[in-house]
């Protein structure tokens, strides 16, 4: 095989239909146009994604932004302010925030964030901690334990 041999098959290479151009360039007197019509007609034609009329699918669609990610992960989110409220070296549970009312249920995992000021040791249960919260956390001589 040599690259000045090299060849498309036969057939694979066609010049394109010239539309308009008479009867003897093989098209026909209505030069692959059909017989009248909108699409017949010089600048004929209708506009990408008109449908005829009917409403097209561009405005049937609903009008927001982004998309939705299926793999979201939703969380119970507990900021340090609302664990200010336990006596110190408590050991918050998942069990003791339902009880309390920190949060609702233990469906949806739970969260800690850094927002607020921790000035008690507690150890705390969740499932995620922010990078704040655990330095807060363990500032104030209290430690975190990770639910996996």
């Amino acid at each position: 095989m040599r690259a000045h041999k090299l060849a498309p098959p036969r057939g694979a290479k066609r010049d394109r239909k010239r539309i308009g151009r008479g009867d003897s360039s093989g098209n026909g007197s209505y030069s692959g146009k059909g017989m009248k019509g909108q699409k017949a007609r010089s600048g004929g034609g209708v506009r990408p994604g008109f449908e005829g009329g009917q409403n097209p699918l561009v405005k049937a669609l609903p009008k927001m932004p982004g998309f939705t990610n299926i793999f979201r992960k939703e969380y119970n989110v507990v900021n340090l302010d609302r664990l200010a409220r336990f006596q110190p070296e408590t050991e918050v549970t998942l069990g003791l925030m339902v009880e309390t009312g920190v949060i609702r249920n233990t469906k949806t995992p739970v969260k800690v964030l850094g927002r607020g000021e921790l000035d008690r040791p507690l150890v705390i249960e969740g499932h995620k901690f922010s990078a704040e919260a655990r330095r807060k956390i363990e500032a104030a001589g209290g430690s975190v334990r990770e639910i996996v």
